[in-house]
């Protein structure tokens, strides 16, 4: 029996789904993965959503469905994982005691977890598929064909080494991992584990973001390809679901086309782009651990604060030498923590470095100034930006006039900083949903802070004068003049 027979059938899956027209578009999806026969009318939306022309001839291994907001994804991708867990045979695959996984990978374990409980409600529906349940577990189902089913966080450490039957990535375009998407490292892990095993299958669904990453990457090399092993689907959340109203998604476009288009419409950002290299920033990352206080030298600091619950508290220290910063110092604080006990270390570190004051990010909260003032410590707001600090801390990486911690979530946070294009014309860099940038923001508030006193400050470069040509501290005050 084949997976669109088995939904069909109310002895298995049919009973999942309350109208199954909804559901249509989804079916021809599941009969290319699976190379089932199609009629005209289900061809036609085939070559539409993956830009290929023959109907394909033989199961795919990868499929990479890139589908709007709401279109039914995660279900979708349970449903297939537990045909796959119940339907294929792959213990003649396995060494003895050896279990096969299906490994449900996601941004953290909560949002992996939307996936088991979609599979465990399937399991659970049906006394035919809940008699193969042995363990039910808080992140995993064990069943007594020797599969197992887990979830787990987008960790590479924590996948390797087991006998993977199956992996599901659920939303690979908004993984992070200290500051950065670990997609390329987990997709190069997983795919071992299933070298093993020749009906394995990687089901990769995700609405799309920014134009980088393993999701966006396999759009570009694979869609409108025939390639025999990997299918990419690309669709519109109303093609996928049609029971989502065309008003919602209306007034969202009003409210931010750019990612409307993305978030409903499956399309990939183009207002959007990468602002640092990492081979830049990585060739300025030459300090390991923190330089002692020397009272020859004025030093200059940077907080980025936090209340405690959601951010770290940064807190960055640096001097100039010539036309270069060092950053001696880069300490945080990671949640949750007491706000006022973190402000008296940072008082006493500051104070160590024979500083009686601190500029800060201007948008933080009144009580900050206070608690600082309370521990002998002048807080000052910055008088930029956040944007304005990281676009004059561009320069200052690509002339390698600053020398940062080899700290990797440091570096993480650079490399994912997003630079968005406005309507305006002015750039706005952040960082990426759901990332961070505290120890980024510390660092390049520092960068200003410590270089403005002498005029050394980049945003000027922007207008086209070449970085090549910059060396030193004159050339810059002749530039800038």
């Amino acid at each position: 029996m084949n997976i669109v027979e088995a939904i069909h059938s109310k002895k298995l899956f049919r009973s999942c789904f309350k109208d199954l027209q909804t559901w249509a578009s989804w079916m021809v999806l599941l009969k290319a993965l699976f190379a089932l026969k199609m009629d005209k009318k289900e061809l036609a939306l085939y070559r539409a959503s993956t830009g290929r022309e023959r109907p394909p001839v033989t199961e795919f291994k990868e499929l990479w469905a890139i589908c709007g907001r709401r279109g039914g994804k995660s279900f979708m991708a349970a449903l297939v994982a537990v045909f796959l867990a119940l339907f294929y045979e792959y213990q003649k695959h396995l060494g003895p005691g050896e279990l096969g996984v299906i490994q449900v990978i996601a941004s953290d374990r909560s949002q992996a977890g939307v996936i088991l409980n979609y599979i465990r409600g399937i399991l659970r529906s049906n006394p035919v598929f809940e008699q193969y349940i042995v363990n039910d577990l808080r992140e995993s189902i064990e069943l007594s064909n020797r599969i197992s089913i887990e979830v787990m966080s987008c960790s590479f450490k924590s996948i390797r080494g087991r006998t993977v039957v199956c992996a599901i990535f659920d939303e690979v375009a908004f993984w992070v991992v200290e500051g950065a998407n670990p997609d390329k490292e987990i997709l190069a892990a997983v795919r071992p584990g299933m070298s093993t095993i020749p009906n394995s299958k990687l089901i990769v669904v995700s609405s799309p973001y920014s134009q980088w990453g393993i999701l966006y990457e396999h759009y570009k090399s694979y869609w409108g390809v025939d390639d025999p092993e990997i299918l990419v689907w690309r669709a519109d959340t109303r093609m996928m679901n049609p029971t989502i109203s065309e008003s919602l998604i209306e007034r969202e476009v009003q409210k931010d086309p750019s990612a409307a288009r993305s978030e409903w419409f499956a399309e990939f950002r183009e207002d959007l782009e990468l602002f640092l290299s990492r081979e830049m920033v990585e060739a300025c990352a030459t300090l390991t651990g923190t330089l002692a206080p020397r009272s020859n030298l004025p030093f200059r600091s940077f907080v980025d604060p936090s209340g405690g619950r959601n951010d770290a508290f940064t807190l960055a220290i640096g001097h100039q030498e010539k036309s270069k910063l060092i950053v001696d110092l880069l300490k945080s604080w990671e949640p949750p923590f007491n706000p006022e006990a973190v402000v008296r270390e940072v008082a006493d570190t500051l104070k160590a470095y024979r500083m009686d004051k601190v500029t800060g990010d201007r948008y933080a909260a009144a009580w900050v100034e206070s608690a600082f003032e309370k521990a002998g410590i002048r807080y000052e707001p910055c008088e930029r930006a956040k944007s304005d600090l990281y676009l004059n801390f561009e320069g200052f990486v690509n002339t390698g006039m600053i020398e940062i911690p080899s700290d990797k979530k440091l570096i993480n946070e650079l490399v994912s900083l997003e630079r968005r294009r406005g309507k305006s014309g002015k750039d706005s860099i952040d960082h990426p949903i759901r990332g961070s940038d505290d120890r980024a923001n510390a660092v390049a508030g520092l960068c200003y802070e410590g270089m403005k006193k002498e005029g050394l400050l980049f945003p000027f470069l922007r207008c086209g004068v070449d970085y090549s040509e910059v060396s030193d501290g004159e050339n810059l005050r002749t530039y800038q003049s």
